[in-house]
């Protein structure tokens, strides 16, 4: 999308009833989405008129006849992978396809993810081993989509699926091209020639954000490795830089899109890139180096203390091995510690983090994964998860995602049982990002707090002021020690007072690590949560109703894990207030310390058990 289409939107649109799922639209947003449709339309017609042959002699590529360099793959292989495909599947995206004999570019693909990797030609990696026959396998296939390729689909010519073609063919340039016949090798290039032209021309018609990177950075790739294109690179790596400094802005180095992933996937290709340059001897832009440095700083901010991002705006299962590898690949680089990046607080003290995501959602079209999670936050203490949100699942749970993106998966307030966001349901939207993209909140505010050793933030959001009139403000606070979390959440108006013809039942979620087990303590009027290494915090609450519910881990690469919640519960009739305090208890020492004195006792007796038993046998008479 364009700035102005952007600002278009946002003139002729307003607030709506928040909500999580899509409420019939008003005369004002459907204004907006029309809008959107025509900057879409005008760049495909834009995009169609550039591969025109009046106009494409601006735009081609010069003939592909050598490759100077292959850059590295930073994704992790498959080893089995080459094995699956033998025995006759195909399995991508959290799909398997049955081949009987067939080619994988001729059957109904099972989903547009799966048909998305299949023609983006990142599987190569698993069958780059260095055997015969996985780069028979290899050889095999990139034929057939060249033979096919006139006749593919739609989708196989998106410019961001046409970028991860590229770089998948220049990273396993060996593969594919090594010990070819002249004719065959004559074929690649011609075709790779073809798709690069392609790129140039039709980088803009991709969807905004990330894949939109990913195609700018097939054609810098493409005019760095290649002979003959050192002129072209000046502009490829020009257009590149704007669109990386607007993406990802300074001085934060957060994603437009929020999505803690998108930093990781721009990393695995970006590192790469930045090789490139130095085993050529040039020079990056200096925006790339910039981004580069500002995206490692950002991961750093939001990794838990299981060293993986947090649970927001789109975070599913991520790969550990991939996040290690990025930043251990900048050589360990980092920027003195801000609490406040992009939106996402950072509340640290001794072992405990505490993430907050006090941020507004994205733009409309980078929000097809954003979650109506707002105000919501994640604790760690240690390497151990103690509270987390439910995340956003993989393909394999792709239909829960919309559950999974509402507020009460999160830990916040949800009101009236909706959502502080909403979902915008538009065909036309859709299929261009792929997903219904996330409206509201509107406005969202931040002030960090520190003093004694403490910090803390105050936040509020006006995701409820459309329907109910009130706003959610959050504080929360980290003693020096890191053992104990203060939380105040509010219900009231911006201004003047506020009183609803019933009460409304809203509730405080507080979702468990599937590895922490919570248990209520009737007495105290509390709730304990534990840790699977025995450290244990606990819950007190006062102002709702404590209980423990039922929760759903999304965010596992195994798919959907049962866990627990704790929620608090009550009525508001126009304002409430909730103080609660989340504290530990027993640390991990003690607990292992309480298990060896228990393990003793046991011996101890057990011992004493034996001289009993050895004394009683003395005495037997005879």
């Amino acid at each position: 999308m364009t700035d102005l289409s952007e600002r278009i939107y946002a003139s002729i649109t307003s607030p709506a009833p928040a909500a999580s799922e899509g409420v019939r639209h008003g005369t004002r947003e459907q204004l907006g989405l029309a809008a959107l449709a025509v900057a879409r339309v005008r760049r495909g017609a834009l995009a169609r008129m550039r591969r025109s042959r009046l106009m494409l002699w601006r735009y081609r590529a010069p003939a592909a006849e050598e490759l100077l360099l292959a850059p590295p793959d930073l994704r992790a292989h498959d080893p089995s992978f080459a094995d699956e495909v033998a025995s006759g599947s195909f399995g991508l995206a959290g799909a398997v396809a049955d081949l009987r004999g067939r080619s994988p570019f001729t059957i109904e693909p099972p989903s547009p993810a799966w048909a998305r990797e299949l023609h983006g030609f990142g599987w190569l990696r698993h069958l780059d081993s260095g055997q015969p026959e996985d780069r028979a396998i290899a050889c095999k296939l990139t034929t057939e989509w060249i033979r096919r390729s006139r006749k593919a689909s739609e989708l196989a010519w998106r410019p961001e699926v046409v970028g991860r073609r590229v770089l998948s063919w220049l990273a396993h340039a060996g593969l594919i091209l090594d010990g070819s016949q002249p004719k065959r090798y004559a074929a690649v290039m011609r075709r790779l020639s073809d798709q690069i032209t392609y790129l140039s021309s039709s980088w803009q018609d991709a969807a905004d954000g990330w894949p939109r990177l990913v195609a700018l950075i097939g054609l810098v790739q493409a005019d760095l490795c290649m002979a003959g294109h050192d002129r072209r690179l000046a502009l490829s790596q020009k257009l590149l830089a704007g669109e990386l400094e607007r993406q990802v802005p300074a001085p934060d180095g957060g994603h437009i899109g929020r999505n803690p992933w998108t930093l990781v996937e721009l990393l695995l290709d970006l590192l790469p890139l930045r090789r490139c340059y130095a085993a050529r001897g040039k020079t990056p832009d200096p925006a790339l180096l910039s981004a580069i440095g500002r995206v490692t700083e950002m991961l750093c901010h939001l990794r838990l203390g299981d060293g993986m991002p947090g649970r927001f705006n789109g975070m599913g299962p991520g790969e550990r091995g991939a996040l290690a590898t990025v930043l251990a690949y900048d050589e360990g680089r980092r920027s003195p510690a801000r609490v406040e990046r992009s939106g996402y607080v950072r509340l640290e003290r001794a072992s405990t983090v505490v993430l907050v995501d006090a941020g507004p959602p994205p733009p409309m079209l980078v929000a097809g994964a954003a979650c109506a999670g707002c105000l919501s936050f994640e604790v760690s203490s240690g390497s151990k998860l103690l509270l987390v949100n439910g995340g956003v699942p993989g393909q394999i749970d792709a239909g829960s995602r919309s559950l999974a993106r509402a507020t009460p998966n999160h830990n916040t307030l949800c009101l009236g049982e909706q959502s502080s966001a909403r979902l915008v349901r538009d065909t036309h939207l859709e299929r261009h990002i792929g997903a219904p993209p996330l409206r509201h909140p509107d406005h969202v505010s931040c002030a960090l707090q520190e003093g004694d050793g403490a910090i803390g933030v105050e936040a509020s959001h006006d995701g409820y002021v459309g329907r109910w009139g009130v706003v959610h403000t959050r504080t929360l606070k980290l003693d020096g020690a890191g053992s104990r979390l203060e939380g105040v959440d509010r219900l009231g108006s911006v201004k003047g007072v506020v009183r609803f013809s019933w009460d409304v039942p809203f509730s405080i979620h507080f979702h468990l690590h599937p590895r922490a087990e919570a248990r209520l303590v009737p007495s105290a009027e509390a709730a304990e949560l534990v840790l699977d290494n025995g450290e244990t915090w606990q819950l007190r609450a006062n102002g709702a109703a404590l209980s423990i519910e039922d929760s759903m881990y999304f965010a596992d690469a195994a798919g959907a894990r049962p866990a627990q919640q704790l929620v608090l519960r009550a009525q508001c009739y126009g304002a409430s207030e909730v103080f609660w305090v989340i504290e530990r208890i027993r640390t991990a020492h003690a607990a292992e310390a309480g298990a060896a004195e228990v393990r003793g006792l046991i011996d101890r007796l057990a011992e004493t058990t034996a001289g009993f038993e050895a004394a009683a046998a003395r005495h037997v008479p005879r």
